[in-house]
């Protein structure tokens, strides 16, 4: 991911008001945030618990996602819809999301299960275990990284 500033973060969100985007809290450290080794920027804003924000790159441009914690934790261990970790050292939650536009005025929403931290991006650069002689974990590793890219992008793309 590109490297962004507060202002273009705050402009990014499709499915915010003004009032949301002008009010929300950036994540902590942020001027220290690698962003080279970030799929997309998640975080809480302590302000609001249940309130997390996403930030990543659709067709090179940045776009921003307002995010809703449910208040009830998954009974058995998820699996994360985005990184598709099955190894998983942290827990996965359920975030909807409300549509940009008209349906998101209407109450449409959607929903997905992501990992608690948003720690996708750590998951997906961690070297897989050697499944087979000859097999490619460098290989494996770009390709988990493709499809963490292309499962955040297929979410935000149908937010509208």
């Amino acid at each position: 991911m590109r490297p962004i500033d507060e202002r273009a973060i705050r402009a990014s969100f499709r499915n915010a008001s003004r009032k949301e985007a002008s009010s929300l809290t950036l994540p902590p450290d942020f001027d220290a945030i690698d962003f080279e080794r970030l799929d997309y920027l998640g975080w809480f804003d302590p302000k609001m618990p249940r309130r997390a924000y996403v930030v990543t790159e659709v067709d090179g441009e940045p776009v921003g996602v307002l995010l809703q914690r449910t208040e009830q934790r998954t009974r058995r261990r998820a699996q994360c819809s985005w990184c598709d970790d099955v190894t998983l050292r942290n827990d996965v939650q359920f975030f909807s999301a409300r549509k940009a536009g008209g349906a998101g005025r209407n109450g449409d929403t959607i929903g997905t299960l992501i990992c608690e931290n948003f720690g996708c991006s750590a998951n997906v650069r961690r070297l897989p275990p050697l499944a087979y002689e000859g097999y490619d974990r460098e290989l494996a590793r770009e390709l988990r990284m493709l499809r963490l890219r292309e499962h955040v992008d297929a979410f935000v793309r149908e937010l509208g």
